[in-house]
């Protein structure tokens, strides 16, 4: 059988990816090829304002050329890399949800080399990460699948990009992570772009001044809240320069998702993490956890998300959350009472949350050249509570596209099912359809959306 030129994209040894939400972190791996590391030799910055450097960017390594061209993502890229890559930490000013000075952490990636699209001025791409259990995590790392993925994609071939690690993560200070509240997302990501283009003026790299956005997942809120907070700010507006944005698989309707109360796969890890995260914003979605909570889940709740202990399976593993992946774990999980107001009282604490963090119903209208981009078969963010909705309400606007990724994600599956050894395939229970819906949302589409959003931004910058 001729070898699909996607087959190798991911590794899919595991029987389900614990990073659902974001692109399989074996995407992109480079190990040895980290160098050491190194204090970019730029001065703090001693300004207050937003964005603005709290230490020494840090350049972590340099990602050659030839590793982008062997990388796993290299077949949907489309071209050969045109520039080695640096991948830089940043420290930078931002503020929390009641605009509070805080501090947020994140990855530059800088392209370098002879060629001229290395040389700019380049464009900058503002990326949104998926979902995130682990609070350690930074994606200012040699070995991260997203910033690998973004390397390939992106950075190698003449784009800047930044990503936050968010409020929460990583190096930031703050004491818990607002998941979903879209006003912090929008300013975390806004303030890292300010980041990122003071570190290009200390470093001598010109930047075009065109401003990009994509995420996955909750990383699609992002964007989404990002391209928002641009476009109905006319201030931002023209200090950002945007031209173009993408949102995958973004859930974005939320008040419409939450209110149907439907199961979605690993939902028992990004369910509570919303609802607790947005009492902690908001205060009032919840008088107690055990109002929210059933036992012996409600013990704890509050603190389990992010985690500096433990990683997607050992939450299951641990009963932290209901460890039914198959089942349902909503009723196992909720209360009668939360989940009757998610179903039937549109003013309750928690609907009210929903409706502030709905980008979809907020009156708002991508002005910029806009792609959606999910698969119509994902089981996580579902597609009828989300791009559907989307791409029906904008529907009227010529500069937003929809892309469902639905049929290139079977066929990626149906390459990947063909090369698992006989017990890979038994833990799917033989079945190619279980291993495509495990999948689907963490592993086939993420790159597919990449892809697609690739082509609309090269024609964009």
């Amino acid at each position: 059988m001729q070898d699909h030129p996607l087959k190798h994209l991911v590794s899919s040894s595991k029987k389900f990816d614990s990073r659902l939400g974001r692109p399989a972190r074996r995407v992109f791996k480079l190990g040895a090829l980290a160098s050491a590391s190194a204090l970019f030799l730029a001065a703090c910055s001693s300004s207050n304002d937003p964005g603005s450097l709290l230490e020494a960017s840090q350049t972590v390594g340099t990602i050659p050329r030839a590793a982008l061209d062997a990388s796993a993502a290299a077949p949907l890229v489309g071209s050969a890399a045109k520039c080695d890559v640096q991948v830089i930490g940043l420290n930078y000013l931002t503020r929390g949800v009641k605009g509070e000075e805080t501090n947020a952490s994140g990855v530059l990636l800088m392209p370098s080399g002879t060629d001229a699209a290395c040389k700019g001025p380049l464009p900058l791409l503002a990326y949104g990460r998926g979902t995130e259990v682990s609070k350690g995590r930074s994606l200012a790392s040699m070995t991260d699948g997203e910033t690998g993925a973004l390397a390939a994609f992106f950075a190698g071939q003449g784009y800047a990009v930044v990503a936050s690690d968010y409020l929460g993560y990583a190096k930031s200070a703050y004491s818990f992570h607002p998941y979903l509240h879209a006003d912090s997302e929008a300013t975390a990501t806004i303030d890292a772009i300010r980041a990122a283009r003071q570190v290009a003026k200390e470093k001598g790299q010109a930047l075009s001044g065109k401003l990009m956005l994509y995420g996955y997942s909750q990383g699609g809120h992002v964007s989404m809240a990002t391209h928002k907070a641009i476009e109905t700010d006319a201030a931002l507006s023209a200090e950002m320069g945007l031209v173009g944005a993408g949102h995958g698989a973004a859930p974005a309707a939320l008040s419409t998702a939450l209110q149907a109360a439907t199961p979605i796969l690993y939902g028992q890890v990004f369910i509570p993490f919303l609802v607790t995260a947005w009492q902690k914003v908001y205060g009032n979605v919840y008088a107690k956890p055990s109002d929210a909570f059933k036992a012996p889940y409600a013990e704890g709740i509050e603190s389990i998300l992010p985690s500096a202990t433990t990683n997607f399976e050992g939450l299951l593993a641990q009963n932290k959350v209901s460890p039914n992946v198959g089942g349902d774990w909503l009723s196992a999980m909720f209360t009668d009472g939360f989940i009757n107001d998610l179903k039937n009282s549109p003013n309750s604490g928690i609907m009210q949350a929903a409706k502030k963090n709905d980008l979809v119903a907020s009156g708002w209208t991508p002005k910029s050249s806009t792609m959606l981009c999910a698969g119509s078969g994902d089981p996580v963010v579902l597609y009828p509570t989300a791009q559907a909705l989307a791409a029906a309400k904008w529907k009227s606007s010529t500069n937003v596209t929809a892309v469902d990724v639905d049929t290139q994600a079977k066929g990626f599956a149906q390459q990947l099912w063909a090369g698992q050894s006989a017990a890979q395939k038994a833990g799917y229970g033989n079945s190619i359809d279980t291993y495509t819906f495990i999948n689907y949302h963490g592993t086939l589409a993420p790159p597919l959306c990449l892809a697609a959003v690739k082509g609309l931004f090269d024609k964009l910058k």
